[in-house]
């Protein structure tokens, strides 16, 4: 062990005395070189060696209803007096002209001349859109009009209230056909005009119809919940196969009733079935049935199924349509601007049948709405409060059970998404 300890102790020693004979990288020569390098061949793709006359540029923008060929081209970037005189007297061209909310796409030049320009709109509340397009050809401007399917996809949101349904649907975002639908869906459990409670919450699934990945108005309310004074109410809209689509219940219990709550689809009841001061004779007598406050051209829709009984003028109701529905069950609507059917036509439940006016003794622009049984006034909005509900087919039920789990889970990620915001 003392032998190998010496040994060791050597070597050490050793290697810390030859360590600093090494030379001084300071004390190193040192020589500059200098090369010239010749640039490798790199091909260049035709896309970038096109010249700077292909530089595109793309803009967007809106149509407004005064808009001239040349106050949209100039909106849009567009320096250019053969388009200008293109889209002022070419026919197809013209339709994008006086009318606004129309998005309107532009591709130029470097030189701001127009390339190509593109618009798209829905001609029919369908679920096809019209596309505009304009192109610049070694011929000239050309334009043509193409028809697409519009895709639907869905949408999810969520709001609180604090003082009304439209202000809490303005916050949120959501337009307001959507908060319509939504006031609808539930109008028959929730009086919207009383009801509503500060804090009350909902989260609903919509769709977005698309053309080319952009959204030209709302679609349907898929799913939605509300919560009132802490209960809570659901609805899935689901449509059997021939059949007309209602809204139920994730229990598969149907939201539709058989009478609708309003003629209108979302209006202030301005004077109510009973006793009342009548604002013509200035008396005090009973006013057999609901008055809506609606301007004048606002569409009328019947509550239910039936056939038209009486459709022209009665003295004091002006303009008036009857509706005979089953159990000789009668609905009248009066002071109409606008009679849109005829006697012995067949109607369906929410069908357009005409416009709110001011016809007959009216002392302004309203409808005046009756439901009478067997020939006796009731409350229209007691009967429909009361109406049963419409059942689901029970060979439909696994199909409906299928399109419900679905939207359970869209209306979860909305109502996480308003919590999240909350937080």
């Amino acid at each position: 062990m003392g032998g190998i300890g010496a040994l060791l102790l050597g070597t050490g020693v050793t290697a810390f005395g030859i360590a600093p004979l090494a030379p001084d990288a300071a004390d190193l020569p040192v020589r500059q070189v200098v090369e010239s390098l010749a640039p490798p061949a790199v091909e260049v793709p035709s896309a970038l060696a096109a010249s700077s006359n292909d530089f595109v540029l793309f803009r967007s923008d809106m149509t407004r209803r005064d808009d001239t060929a040349q106050s949209l081209l100039q909106r849009l970037g567009v320096v250019d007096t053969e388009a200008q005189g293109f889209l002022r007297t070419d026919a197809t061209a013209r339709q994008l002209l006086g009318r606004a909310g129309r998005l309107v796409s532009v591709e130029t030049n470097d030189r701001q001349e127009l390339q190509r320009l593109t618009s798209r709109w829905i001609a029919n509340d369908d679920r096809q859109f019209t596309r505009l397009v304009i192109e610049n050809s070694p011929e000239g401007f050309k334009s043509r009009l193409e028809t697409g399917e519009l895709t639907a996809s869905p949408r999810l949101a969520s709001g609180v209230i604090r003082s009304s349904l439209f202000a809490a649907t303005d916050a949120a975002n959501i337009p307001d056909p959507v908060a319509v639908q939504l006031a609808e869906m539930f109008s028959s459990d929730i009086d919207f005009r009383r009801d509503l409670r500060q804090g009350d919450r909902f989260s609903v699934v919509y769709e977005s119809l698309e053309a080319d990945g952009e959204s030209l108005r709302t679609g349907r309310v898929l799913s939605a919940e509300f919560v009132n004074n802490g209960r809570k109410y659901e609805g899935v809209w689901f449509e059997e196969p021939g059949q007309r689509g209602a809204y139920y219940g994730f229990n598969g219990e149907s939201s539709r009733k058989f009478y609708l709550s309003s003629p209108l689809e979302f209006s202030r009841v301005s004077s109510g079935y009973g006793m009342r001061f009548h604002p013509i004779s200035g008396t005090r007598k009973a006013h057999l049935g609901v008055d809506y406050a609606a301007p004048t051209g606002t569409p009328v829709r019947t509550i239910a199924d039936g056939v038209v009984e009486f459709a022209g003028v009665q003295r004091g109701y002006g303009n008036v349509i009857i509706i005979r529905h089953r159990s000789n069950q009668t609905t009248l609507f009066a002071h109409l601007s606008r009679i849109g059917v005829r006697q012995g036509q067949k109607v369906d439940q929410g069908d357009w049948i005409g416009a709110v006016g001011s016809t007959g003794a009216s002392t302004g622009p309203h409808l005046h709405f009756e439901f009478r049984d067997n020939g006796v006034h009731q409350d229209p909005l007691v009967i429909a409060r009361q109406s049963e509900s419409v059942p689901i087919n029970p060979a439909a039920r696994a199909r409906f059970d299928a399109v419900a789990q679905l939207q359970r889970v869209h209306l979860n990620a909305a109502a996480s998404v308003q919590q999240a915001s909350a937080e």
